[in-house]
């Protein structure tokens, strides 16, 4: 089954988008922040969500990690 119709596949797949691009993002800044609008905006608004909400976004990406690990 794709991550479109299964809902925790999709919130792994979002998770897994937003620490990437903001781990590119403190890497090499400069890729992420030249793109603010159009379809590659949506990097950069990943990677703002990732360094703006940071011990959220870490809080569930240990809970996902969790159930992906012994729940499923």
């Amino acid at each position: 089954m794709s991550a479109i119709f299964n809902f925790q596949s999709l919130l792994t797949v979002i998770l897994l988008l937003i620490c990437t691009c903001a781990y590119i993002r403190a890497l090499a800044p400069s890729l992420l922040d030249k793109n603010k609008t159009g379809l590659l905006g949506i990097f950069w608004k990943c990677a703002r969500i990732g360094e703006r909400k940071s011990p959220w976004v870490a809080c569930c990406c240990v809970i996902m990690a969790f159930s992906i690990l012994f729940v499923q």
